[in-house]
């Protein structure tokens, strides 16, 4: 096993929580009794009950990302216009709709050699990394490899962690091996040990999942403009199939609603050199070419290049289909996700249009009755103009699988 010292290789937190482990998964349950939550899971300080480790392997890549790859207006069915083209197009000062990014992506193993391939069902992440799924009385296991060349982490909501595996750096008082989870360096790989106890879960208004996600945290604003944003989803003990899927639900979808400020991304002068045109002639603080990099998306795509049977936001009439739906980005960033021909329920309210703010999340219901290609997207006027629009669909057929 490699040790904690050899950091220019491998950075390694298990010793750092063998006592937190044994804490949590066995000396506490013994000595706290008597004042047990539900399922026989004590929230109130973090510990679990003896339950699944969950394992991942997940690298920050660095990869080049298309926001259209039809290259077209998926919405109109016609080719960008002047319009779409303020974002899109690529020219002697400008971009385009392709950008180098660092995204999470999942491998098989610890030796990153080989990709997973992401399910037909999940391929509507677009750019956002893989599903971290849980159950309560879990352990979450993540080891990470950062093959980018810059420092990132993995900073967790809603799960509970030791300062060793904060995966943020700031001044808390600590020093030391509780320091070497907040910026991995390029090249170097760290695991992260997350517990997740019944506060994790579903509160007693939620259904059978919560829903919380991850991201770098190392340059928080830089990090997420550079792409390094996922999805995690916990269902409550008792009601998850042996893969954590939770057990009522026929298909879950994720779709993040941001302005993604490509100006603010680490990558800039890179992109600026690697696609546009005319390199010499960019004035980054030109207010045009600034607009020209802010991507209005959903899951990384704009303009109707996230859509139902292409990208797997499709589903079948009657399913049971639960959306969790997030935010991310500053203060434009207020969005209100609206469904065309079918409706949710939301925290028990019948509606057909969410609201979200910045590093929200919500969780949403659908039994689809209408079927059709439908029009999913931001209601605020100026997203709609700039591309914050989705394409979905519902179908006649029996209820899926769902995808892992």
């Amino acid at each position: 096993m490699t040790k904690l010292s050899e950091i220019g290789e491998v950075w390694h937190a298990e010793t750092l929580n063998t006592l937190e482990r044994l804490l949590f998964l066995g000396l506490i349950g013994a000595l706290g009794t008597g004042c047990g939550a539900p399922d026989g899971v004590d929230d109130s300080i973090g510990q679990v009950s003896q339950g699944l480790q969950r394992n991942y392997f997940i690298a920050a890549d660095e990869v080049v990302w298309d926001y259209a790859p039809t290259g077209m207006n998926g919405i109109t069915g016609q080719p960008f216009g002047e319009q779409e083209n303020v974002f899109v197009q690529q020219g002697p000062d400008r971009i385009g709709h392709r950008y180098v990014k660092a995204l999470f992506r999942e491998y098989t193993d610890n030796t990153f050699r080989t990709l997973r391939p992401r399910p037909a069902g999940w391929q509507h992440l677009g750019f956002l990394g893989p599903l971290i799924r849980a159950v309560v009385g879990d352990q979450i296991h993540v080891v990470f490899k950062n093959n980018s060349t810059r420092p990132y982490s993995i900073h967790p909501h809603g799960v509970f962690y030791a300062k060793n595996a904060e995966g943020a750096p700031y001044n808390d008082g600590t020093s030391g091996g509780n320091k070497l989870d907040d910026a991995v360096p390029p090249g170097a790989t760290f695991e992260y040990f997350w517990n997740v106890p019944a506060r994790a879960g579903p509160g007693p208004m939620d259904g059978s999942s919560a829903f919380w996600m991850y991201h770098s945290h190392t340059d928080e604003v830089a990090d997420t403009y550079a792409g390094l944003i996922g999805p995690m989803v916990i269902t409550r003990a008792g009601q998850a199939r042996s893969d954590g899927r939770p057990v009522d639900v026929d298909r879950e979808f994720v779709t993040m609603f941001e302005v993604a400020d490509e100006n603010q991304s680490p990558y800039l002068d890179r992109n600026i050199q690697q696609f546009a045109g005319d390199p010499g002639s960019v004035d980054p603080e030109d207010e045009g070419f600034g607009e020209s990099n802010l991507m209005h998306s959903i899951n990384g795509f704009v303009y109707g290049n996230l859509r139902g049977n292409n990208t797997g936001l499709s589903m079948n009439n009657a399913e049971r289909v639960r959306w969790y739906l997030m935010g991310m980005g500053t203060e434009v960033d207020l969005h209100t996700p609206h469904w065309h021909g079918n409706v949710v329920d939301i925290m028990g309210m019948r509606t057909d249009v969410a609201e979200l703010l910045p590093a929200s999340m919500v969780t949403a219901e659908m039994r689809p009755d209408d079927n059709g290609t439908w029009l999913y997207h931001c209601h605020v006027n100026d997203h709609i103009l700039a591309g914050m629009l989705a394409l979905y669909r519902v179908d006649n057929g029996v209820p899926a699988q769902p995808a892992r």
